[in-house]
């Protein structure tokens, strides 16, 4: 398992960062993106994780999480 790090400054800079993600990769998203509309709902059903950066605390819970479930399961 490995995490991979993307800080993006544009919404083009999506299309980059998935063209370099490995397959059977989850990304970990901002919990705002969920109510994006569109987006949001493509975020949900692709799968992505998501955490609320404004409660600390629920965000490292999610994380912890997560990963556990990518050492027990070797995934990325």
């Amino acid at each position: 398992p490995y995490v991979i790090v993307c800080n993006h400054q544009a919404s083009l800079d999506l299309i980059g960062i998935v063209e370099i993600i490995p397959d059977h990769c989850v990304p970990i998203v901002k919990k705002e993106l969920m109510y994006m509309g569109t987006v949001g709902w493509a975020c949900w059903l692709s799968g992505m994780i998501f955490i609320n950066r404004h409660k600390r605390e629920d965000a490292i819970n999610v994380i912890s999480q997560t990963a556990r479930t990518m050492q027990r399961e070797n995934v990325r």
